[in-house]
Formats: structure tokens, C-alpha cells, sequence
């Protein structure tokens, strides 16, 4: 460490009580602390609450509950997530980017702010950001890589905002499924043009049991494959990958969970979770099944990371 005044280099002198190094200048005897990398900006809370704040979060504890735990103030604790959130939704930006893939699947999750679509009216409420809220992702049917995600409505300027983040985030052809959902069809071809075989993966589901649908979904009693674009391998058209990924993100996110009186009160809140949640899955996370991260399968990183590293890259 150089000393501000002398310029010149300085001595080890013990450590503080936090375990802090100290230097000291030989020649104007000064002393000086060393200074730490802080992972939140100017976040006044101390490092280690600040990271036990966020695996928290990201084992689905409500924001309620993690103020029971750790006694941390919950403003304190949504400042944790907004801050995590931004930094992290930059680096998936960078890092996420001209990937070579082969499999893609693409889905997108139903959520809520404050209130359900079917209650706005009732309540009066015109803010374009409350009520329902779809997640749009797609994952990498291989390395389980997250390629984009998009909060937004399920309408087709979202879906082609979330197309144009899937036409950044990769490189070269590859094979794409989706479902049904017809905004897939305009959009696909033209955010990623000529680039995919494109294919739609359509469920046919049966009639809901008495009593059952509000809390069982319905029986699949038919798939109908339809292709789209190029020459999709049949073999490969599906989504059970992107599907399954739902699940984690409804279990390890709490405002997700469903039948519950778990939801997100601000858009803004929900879309760090998200952030945060991506981010760790692909960088921090050991996938069960390739024994390793994504990003690690899929050569953009050598190691797994800690939620630390994910913090200060």
C-alpha cells in the first residue's frame, strides 16, 4: 500500500479489531487502514449480513421472514435486493453474450404484482406495472445455460423484447422450441430471422376435473409439433428443460410460489429477484445434472463461484 503523502510504499502494522490490515509510513509515521472492496456500493450493512440476506432470499424465504431471522430492518433488506439485482442484471449482460448454443427452449411464467389482472378494475388501479407479470426464459437445452430473461406482459412487444435479448445473447444456428403461444411466431423471425429451426411444441390437455383445477393442473392428453422455420430435429423439439426450470424459479423464489399469499408488491422488486436468481443459477449453482455450474459447461467461466464473487465481478 503507497502512502497518500509521501508516495511511497508502507509497512504492515498489525490488524484491527475486525481483523483489518494496518499499514504504516516510515517517514511521516502515519497510519493507514486497508482498504476493502465493498459489494454494494455505499451499503452501510455489513458484508457478511449483506450476503446472508441474499442466500436467503434465494432459498425462497419472503422478505418477512428474513427480517424474523436476522433482525435486519426490511427497507434495508429491499435495498440489498435492488442493489444485488442491478449489478446483478449488468453482469448477465456482459457475460451472457454471443454464446454458441445448439438447443434452445423458451417459455414464459405467470406471476403477479399487488394484485391479479381480473382485480384492477375492481380496484381502480391504471399503473401499466401492476397486476399479472410473465417471465419470459430461455435456457440452453445442453449446458442448462439462461440465455435472456424478460419481465414484462404476455403480449407481443414483450415477446419481442425478449427475442431481441435471445438474438444478443447467442451466435450462430441453432435449433429453438416454444409453445403455442402465437406472438412467437412474428417475433422469432424477426429477431433471429433465418438463424433457428424453429419449432412449436403444442399441448392438448383434458378437461378439468371437478373440484381439481384450481389446485391440480390438467392431464396432457396429446402434443401436436408444428415446425415453423428451417429443418428442426424432431427428435430434439421440446420443452421439458425450460418447464422444469419453472419449477426451481417458483421454489426458490418466494413471490412466486403459488396458492400462497406470497407476491410482489413492487415491479421493481420483482424484477431484481429475478435478476439475482439468474445470475446465481448460472454462475453459482451446481446443476445436478452436468455436475457443474452452466456458465462453467458452457466455457464462459473455470470455477464455480461464491455469491461473493457473483457480488464483486
Amino acid at each position: 500500500m503507497t502512502c497518500h503523502n509521501c508516495k511511497i510504499e508502507t509497512k504492515k502494522d498489525g490488524k484491527d479489531r475486525k481483523g483489518n490490515q494496518r499499514f504504516r509510513c516510515n517517514q511521516c509515521k502515519r497510519r493507514f487502514q486497508e482498504e476493502r472492496e465493498k459489494l454494494l456500493g455505499n451499503m452501510y450493512l455489513s458484508e457478511e449480513k449483506s450476503l446472508l440476506v441474499l442466500r436467503l432470499l434465494l432459498e425462497g424465504n419472503s422478505i418477512r421472514s428474513i427480517e424474523r431471522i436476522t433482525n435486519i430492518e426490511k427497507k434495508t433488506i429491499t435495498s440489498v435486493l435492488l442493489l444485488a439485482g442491478e449489478h446483478c442484471e449488468e453482469l448477465m449482460r456482459r457475460k451472457i453474450k454471443g454464446v454458441a448454443v445448439k438447443d434452445v427452449e423458451a417459455d414464459e411464467i405467470w406471476g403477479f404484482v399487488q394484485c391479479k389482472n381480473r382485480h384492477k378494475l375492481f380496484k381502480g388501479i391504471t399503473d401499466a406495472h401492476k397486476g399479472d407479470a410473465y417471465t419470459w426464459v430461455g435456457i440452453e437445452r445442453n449446458t442448462k445455460l439462461v440465455l435472456a430473461w424478460h419481465l414484462g406482459e404476455r403480449g407481443m412487444v414483450d415477446c419481442e423484447a425478449f427475442t431481441e435479448k435471445l438474438h444478443e445473447a447467442t451466435t450462430g444456428r441453432f435449433q429453438l422450441t416454444t409453445d403455442g403461444f402465437r406472438p412467437y411466431e412474428n417475433a422469432v423471425s424477426y429477431s433471429l430471422g433465418t438463424r433457428v429451426d424453429y419449432a412449436m411444441l403444442i399441448k392438448v390437455y383434458a378437461k378439468d376435473r371437478e373440484g381439481e383445477q384450481k389446485y391440480s393442473p390438467p392431464e396432457v392428453v396429446e402434443t401436436v409439433t408444428k415446425i415453423m422455420n428451417g429443418d428442426p430435429d424432431p427428435s430434439r423439439i421440446c420443452t421439458s428443460i425450460v418447464e422444469r426450470s419453472n419449477l426451481s424459479m417458483r421454489t426458490s423464489i418466494r413471490r412466486l410460489t403459488r396458492l400462497t399469499n406470497a407476491f410482489s408488491k413492487k415491479w421493481e422488486h420483482l424484477k431484481a429477484m429475478l435478476a439475482v436468481y439468474f445470475a446465481y443459477y448460472n454462475f453459482c449453482r451446481i446443476h445436478s445434472s452436468i455436475r457443474c455450474t452452466p456458465a462453467m459447461e458452457s466455457g464462459i467461466t473455470q470455477h464455480v463461484w461464491s455469491l461473493r464473487d457473483l457480488l464483486t465481478a
